[in-house]
């Protein structure tokens, strides 16, 4: 009936998500609202660490892609479950750190680091650096140098797989502002000219080939490419590569259409592949990572939003606007991405009509979404949107100069505020 595992209805006919009531919650702390379920979280996040132990006999990682939702309590969580952190930005880092995240569990990214970026990931002990194009990797030398460090390395690597997603999450085709070409010869050459440096250590390769996938075939073959290339870096050059990261992008289910497989046969394919790729080209098989983001989050996660105006235009659409939009829940105007929604305090009646969910910024486009089932819907209203824990309270911003919702998390019938809803005051801090 609902897209994410943890919703149900209660005896008031109320949405509930991990067994509270999400009315409730809407009163209690005010909307918009984002409300992330813990153990969701958790549960997600053990399904891949025991995949791993299982499928790659203990010999690999999951590091969440801190991305797709990052804050201090989410960083405490993950530490709490014994995994990494994949961070793509100073405030990333930062975030962790003063989580008290374990840096050294930490991995790197981004297209195009700073030297301040650079200095600081160096000076807090992330684990290791995904360096993106030659430019970076001359510029750590001489940071790492100057600071007398040599850190742990891997590069990110195109492996040109067609990942038959939104054309604006493809990420590892040859036309990508990430990482090196392997048909160029530009990774190979990248790595002969890492082992010629004194102050960094290459130690694997990375590809990350996409979001919201789901397929198995192209996991299988970006793993398959990856392992030749390992093999091609052996050949040229005597050097094993000891690591694998294998990225992320597994896919979820947004509407109750979608189908998406098990992370556990995701796991269980690719894994095969890897050990009969490895036996086949002779060589050892690399400790492997994964960096689920998506998968983690979105479905512990509902927007809580309050119906303001209903505008019915005959022949038309009916608009349902809400306390929120664009600054909140930017997927919808970026990708067109579909959410399921309910109204939360008549989830157990009939979703008897289709209508638009509008926000409120001052942006035709600004919109939830478009052809919506939902329960009939009046001002006042509670209306819930589904899987969201993803890329919205990571991607808002304050246009209108609309204040950033607050962060619930439940757990076990309780809920605590992770992030503070911000104030007027907030808004004109930084002006001066």
């Amino acid at each position: 009936m609902f897209v994410s595992e943890n919703l149900g209805i209660n005896e008031k006919g109320h949405l509930t998500a991990g067994g509270m009531d999400t009315v409730e919650l809407a009163q209690q702390y005010g909307t918009p609202l984002y409300v992330m379920d813990e153990q969701v979280v958790r549960s997600t996040l053990r399904r891949f660490h025991d995949s791993i132990n299982r499928f790659y006999d203990g010999k690999g990682s999951v590091h969440y892609a801190s991305k797709a939702f990052s804050c201090m309590e989410m960083c405490r969580i993950v530490a709490s479950e014994g995994d990494g952190l994949d961070a793509v930005s100073i405030g990333e880092l930062y975030t962790a750190l003063k989580a008290g995240f374990p840096m050294e569990k930490v991995g790197f990214h981004g297209n195009n680091k700073t030297d301040e970026e650079l200095s600081f990931a160096l000076e807090t002990g992330v684990g290791h650096i995904i360096v993106d194009n030659i430019s970076e990797l001359h510029r750590l030398e001489k940071i790492a140098a100057e600071k007398n460090t040599v850190p742990h390395i891997m590069f990110r690597i195109k492996p040109g797989i067609d990942a038959h997603t939104h054309d604006f999450v493809k990420t590892g085709q040859i036309d990508s502002k990430f990482g090196f070409a392997l048909e160029t010869g530009e990774a190979l050459a990248a790595v002969k000219e890492a082992l010629a440096c004194s102050n960094v250590k290459l130690t694997g390769v990375h590809c990350h080939i996409g979001s919201q996938i789901f397929d198995i075939a192209p996991f299988e073959e970006a793993a398959r490419v990856m392992l030749g290339f390992i093999a091609e870096i052996k050949k040229e050059t005597g050097y094993e590569i000891t690591e694998l990261n294998l990225g992320g992008g597994f896919g979820i289910k947004y509407l109750n259409e979608h189908d998406p497989v098990p992370f556990e046969t995701y796991l269980e394919k690719v894994s095969a592949v890897v050990k009969e790729e490895c036996s086949r080209l002779g060589i050892a098989r690399p400790f492997i990572y994964i960096e689920p983001g998506r998968s983690v989050a979105a479905p512990a996660g509902i927007t809580l939003y309050t119906v303001g105006a209903r505008k019915e235009i005959p022949n038309i659409r009916t608009y349902i606007s809400v306390d929120g939009g664009m600054a909140d829940s930017p997927r919808y105007i970026l990708y067109g991405s579909e959410y399921e929604a309910i109204v939360a305090n008549k989830a157990s009646q009939e979703r008897s009509e289709k209508v638009t969910i509008a926000g409120k910024c001052c942006e035709s486009g600004d919109l939830i979404g478009e052809n919506m089932s939902l329960q009939h819907a009046e001002s006042g209203d509670i209306i819930a949107v589904c899987a969201t824990g993803a890329y919205n309270y990571s991607m808002s911003s304050n246009y209108n100069r609309l204040q950033k919702p607050a962060v619930v998390f439940i757990n076990n019938g309780e809920s605590r505020i992770a992030v503070k809803r911000e104030t007027l005051d907030d808004i004109i801090r930084n002006d001066i």
